[in-house]
């Protein structure tokens, strides 16, 4: 854990209050340095020997890290107090959102998990003669180049790179391991006069580590750009050409892959008995890394871009997402609030971007007005990890609104969603989405908004997002009951219609939930309402269609325990008393098989009227007994075989 903060004013363009920080941090924060960076180095030097430190400098980290190397010692986590806080146009005191961006930087890094990706620089690059064999001839020295041309007219005569004649049927897999599918595919023959090439055939095999496709057509892949090893470039533009080549060239050794999402495949509601369920993350996925496998989804980690929109989207819990963890998210969450809050600020505003919002935060700090006071700037590996639940808890938390800013790669349609649930929960306008990419811009609407009041008693639940979410709801809305929510919400009720319901248990039977019940001793159909994931899978099983859906969210505590939806009186066997089935569908079953001619006899049509025991038995005692034969034969003895001889 850091015991001290080494702060620069950066050459006196911010204030920075010192006993403040020391007050609120708990940490050791000496005179701040104005060329931390330069003739200060010393002190930065100083720190890092005796370790422990934070740095409170982004810009030159570069200067920092080499300095660290040099001394043979670790290097110190940076904090930005200046892009983020110090240079703002606002005149009120910084020292809350300064103490707040401390206290997140304190908390412990989660090491990242990777998987290991090994190129061998198989290279096959597609599109015409005129692009692909230049390309090539740059790209010989460093990769294993195979080109695939569309005509063995354009076949060179070299022996410096392969050339083949084909097309690209199917493409799958991510950097390091594509598996392509050829057709027509025509191979060199060595030898004779001029390009002697194979027959053409279909369904070709192979493999490459990188794939450069210069064909300026239809790509190969869904959200290309997200596809690692996959380079596409317009053939006509000779700049996107030259960066492909450029990349191409240095995807050669082994690479670290993120695992950006973990799944939990006891916890999906994707599909049982064949029946399909939710299907969110697979309609989500940009990429399709998600494909169903059973009763759960399967995840390629190779694939996965890490957007997080399956983890937001995920009603279960079966895909969260590991890049951070989203625990680690919800802390980083409440902690601003609450040190914020400690040191002495009153409703703060969150802001929540990517990288690319980031950079427009510092644009706007050293070009604009910077960031408000109140404003808490949190950055996140991807926007799209940010779901409803996240929203919720950072209101009630203390928050007074939450902000996206989403970049060019964010899924606004999935954010949407979000933003629709998360207002839905916590209130109108809590939560917002400022999609601009003017940094001015961006600044001027924090400027000009008004927050709503936060809530008054803050609160920082922990659990599962859905358990997050159902607690930082109660604290939103002390005094109602149930919210209702858009349609597709991940929280509801189910409807069952009485008057349609045989009490056939399908849907329990087929509940990954267990939102739904039944009761051994009665003909009961129970429902928990805290457990339903709203995934469909009851009212596609149901046969006679009486299970329907109503989005809302149970703040009560009835959402947490079971409650009977339907019942009926049971059957007592005519025979011996007992309970079992339904009256109801007994009788509607007697009355319908009336008329059939295997129930014309009285008795056949009083076994429907019995348990299970009673009706063998009837069956056993009745004179056409299905289970009584004709008089068991004779054994045969020897006496019997001996007698029929002629010699005996």
């Amino acid at each position: 854990m850091p015991k001290s903060l080494i702060t620069c004013d950066c050459m006196g363009s911010m204030q920075l209050d010192i006993d403040g920080l020391r007050q609120s941090t708990g940490l050791e924060v000496s005179k701040p340095c104005s060329t931390l960076c330069t003739t200060q180095i010393d002190k930065a030097a100083a720190a890092l020997e005796a370790g422990d430190t934070i740095i409170c400098c982004t810009q030159e980290a570069r200067v920092f890290e080499a300095l660290a190397a040099e001394l043979g010692q670790p290097e110190a986590p940076l904090l930005d107090l200046r892009d983020r806080a110090g240079w703002s146009a606002d005149s009120a005191s910084k020292l809350p959102k300064m103490s707040a961006l401390a206290a997140e930087a304190l908390l412990p890094a989660v090491p990242a998990k990777t998987r290991d990706v090994i190129s061998e620089g198989l290279c096959l690059i597609t599109g015409p003669a005129d692009v692909t064999l230049p390309v090539a001839e740059q790209l010989k020295g460093f990769l294993s180049v195979t080109v695939l041309l569309n005509s063995a007219e354009d076949v060179p005569d070299t022996c410096e790179f392969d050339v083949v004649v084909g097309k690209i049927r199917k493409a799958n897999g991510a950097f390091g391991q594509f598996d392509l599918t050829i057709d027509a595919l025509q191979l060199p023959q060595p030898g004779g006069r001029g390009a002697n090439l194979s027959d053409p055939r279909d369904g070709g095999q192979t493999q490459c580590d990188i794939l450069l496709d210069l064909t300026g057509g239809t790509p190969l892949f869904p959200a290309p750009e997200k596809r690692e090893g996959y380079l596409r470039a317009d053939p006509a533009h000779a700049p996107s050409v030259s960066a492909s080549v450029l990349a191409a060239s240095h995807m050669v050794g082994t690479f670290e892959k993120p695992l950006y999402v973990k799944a939990e495949p006891l916890l999906c509601a994707h599909s049982r008995a064949e029946q399909t369920g939710c299907s969110n993350c697979l309609d989500l996925c940009p990429t399709g890394a998600i494909s169903p496998a059973g009763d759960h989804v399967s995840i390629d980690p190779m694939v996965c871009a890490g957007c997080g929109a399956c983890s937001a989207a995920c009603p279960s819990g079966a895909i969260t997402y590991d890049a951070p963890p989203v625990d680690l998210t919800m802390r980083r969450v409440q902690t601003f609030a609450k040190a914020y809050l400690d040191a002495g600020g009153t409703a703060p505003r969150l802001m929540v971007s990517d990288a690319h919002g980031a950079e427009m935060v510092r644009l706007s700090a050293r070009h604009g007005g910077g960031l408000p006071a109140d404003l808490i700037p949190m950055e996140v590996p991807a926007l799209n990890l940010f779901g409803h639940a996240e929203a919720v808890a950072a209101l009630a938390a203390g928050f007074a609104s939450v902000t996206l800013v989403p970049s060019p790669a964010t899924d606004r349609d999935a954010l949407q969603v979000q933003i629709a649930l998360a207002e839905a929960i916590g209130g109108t306008d809590s939560v917002t989405l400022l999609d601009t990419t003017d940094p001015d811009a961006m600044s001027d609407a924090f400027y000009g908004a008004v927050a709503p009041v936060p809530v008054a008693t803050p609160v920082r639940p922990m659990g599962t997002r859905r358990q997050i979410t159902r607690q930082a709801a109660r604290a939103l809305n002390p005094d109602t009951e149930t919210l209702p929510l858009p349609a597709n919400a991940p929280y509801g009720a189910v409807v069952v219609n009485t008057d349609d319901c045989t009490l056939c248990l399908s849907c329990v039977s087929l509940c990954p939930s267990g939102a739904l019940g039944d009761n051994p001793d009665l003909p009961q159909l129970r429902f928990q309402e805290d457990a339903c994931l709203q995934c469909g899978l009851c009212s596609h099983v149901c046969p006679e269609n009486a299970i329907s859906y109503l989005p809302q969210l149970d703040l009560t505590d009835a959402a947490l325990t079971q409650k009977v939806i339907n019942e009926e009186e049971p059957f007592a066997c005519i025979e011996c008393g007992s309970l079992f089935g339904v009256k109801s569908t007994i009788e509607k079953i007697t009355e319908k098989l009336e008329a059939h001619s295997m129930f014309q006899r009285p008795e056949a049509l009083k076994m429907i009227q019995m348990c299970d025991n009673c009706r063998v038995n009837a069956q056993f005692q009745a004179t056409d007994n299905p289970f009584q034969g004709g008089e068991r034969p004779k054994p045969r003895m020897t006496e019997d075989y001996l007698s029929k001889r002629r010699d005996h």
